[in-house]
């Protein structure tokens, strides 16, 4: 096995033993990214001796932080001291911000190295798209907008990366490129030094290869773990369709009906679940809020470098869709009002719901990412959803799905993924097969 594919538990501890050095597991990385991205194209800037000399550092350094000397590759909207800031849009090419983003600032202080800057749809939103591939078929799309951190970690370039998410950047992604990624609770993980597209649902999150590496690097930015392991018969789990279901794929659908009849098997008290009707409203009010959002937003630019702004986003500082205050405001109370239901639904009778994380396989070319209609109900709620590969679709592409809990229980969720996990992903390997 080469160092790159290892988990980064599996990596961190054995640098932590001296069995593996930082600078060994960074070369195998940069080797990786050396014989593929030219391909996948998952990265927008790295320096190689660079990466190197911070391995080198850290190898002189007793571990103590729990990624001590592991890459992390960081979403090129979030701030990092060292490289550029570009967020993937002519106004900002080589923009050199100084300082870290807070998320990078943890990772930075519990030992990780950051390894490069990955490709990102332009500002996290719209306008120029990544140009990053799907591993396992570059003639589709590994979803958007966090293109290349997914992409990265799924093509063993790299262990563990962030990403964000205001409708589906983390989950749909993760799902179509066949790794784990989580999304905690909004706000969960402090926003600074992030760029913002709608500051009411922005959610930075990161990518891995297994649950265990989703609670190493949460641990890293103050989420801690449950010690207390669950117990998969205990489980109540809800399997909710949700009021998109009519998006839903035959891919999509088998993948979910799948993972439930295997929980079912495995234990698990596995019903059907459905949200009161009131939540039917929530898709239409994450659109006009973060349509509106988004135009507060990028009003500096449209000020200042108005021929460089893409016409999406022009279009949303002029409120092109006539998104009245009126309708705004409604929005924002129906989040407001939905958010504690949602939480009390979680209790005697559900501890985790289940649910589609996109339609369905990744769609052919780069001209979409994806619809990211089964993710911005959640993502409005500020809840914690944790995507598990869930097998392959007709074009042997991956699918996933999706758990999701109530606010603040990441922690929680991430045991109960921890224990769901073995049950649905039964396909790591073949996986590695695919694409090593």
């Amino acid at each position: 096995m080469e160092p790159c594919q290892l988990s980064a538990t599996q990596a961190a501890s054995l640098i932590k033993s001296r069995k593996l050095s930082a600078e060994e597991l960074m070369r195998s990385c940069l080797a990786r990214i050396n014989a593929r991205d030219a391909l996948i194209r998952a990265w927008l800037h790295i320096e190689p001796e660079r990466a190197i000399r911070a391995a080198r550092e850290a190898d002189k350094l007793q571990a103590s932080g729990v990624l001590h000397g592991l890459p992390i590759g960081v979403k090129d909207v979030i701030d990092t001291e060292d490289y550029p800031t570009t967020q993937n849009s002519p106004i900002y090419a080589g923009l050199h911000v100084g300082r870290d983003a807070a998320c990078v600032s943890l990772a930075r202080g519990a030992g990780g190295l950051v390894l490069g800057k990955t490709d990102t749809v332009e500002f996290a939103s719209s306008g120029r798209k990544a140009l990053t591939r799907n591993p396992y078929n570059p003639a589709h799309t590994p979803g958007g907008t966090s293109s290349g951190s997914a992409a990265a970690v799924a093509d063993f370039m790299v262990p563990l990366a962030f990403g964000t998410q205001t409708s589906g950047s983390l989950i749909r992604p993760a799902a179509f490129t066949g790794i784990y990624a989580m999304k905690p609770t909004w706000n969960r993980v402090s926003r600074e030094g992030v760029r913002m597209y709608a500051i009411s649902l922005d959610t930075v999150g990161w990518y891995a290869r297994s649950v265990e590496d989703l609670s190493l690097f949460a641990s890293a930015l103050g989420v801690p773990r449950q010690d207390e392991p669950v117990a998969l018969r205990d489980l109540r789990v809800g399997v909710c369709r949700s009021p998109v279901w009519s998006h839903i794929e035959p891919s999509g659908a088998a993948a979910l009906e799948r993972a439930a009849r295997g929980l079912r098997e495995s234990g698990a008290q596995v019903q059907d679940f459905v949200l009161p009707a009131q939540f039917d409203t929530l898709r239409a009010a994450h659109a006009a809020i973060s349509h509106r959002e988004a135009g507060v937003a990028f009003l500096p630019e449209y000020v200042n470098a108005h021929a460089l702004l893409a016409q999406g986003l022009r279009d949303k500082v002029e409120n092109s869709d006539g998104i009245s205050d009126a309708t705004l405001l409604a929005s924002y109370a129906t989040a407001d009002r939905c958010r504690p239901e949602f939480d009390a639904l979680f209790g005697h009778e559900l501890d985790v719901i289940l649910t589609p994380s996109a339609p369905g396989e990744a769609p052919e070319g780069l001209a979409t990412t994806g619809n990211a209609v089964f993710n911005t109900m959640w993502t409005l709620l500020h809840v914690p959803c944790v995507n598990i590969p869930a097998g392959w679709g007709e074009h042997r592409l991956p699918v996933g799905v999706q758990l999701v809990g109530p606010r603040w229980s990441d922690a929680r969720l991430l045991a109960m993924a921890a224990a769901i996990a073995p049950t649905i992903d039964t396909d790591s390997q073949a996986r590695l097969d695919a694409l090593w």
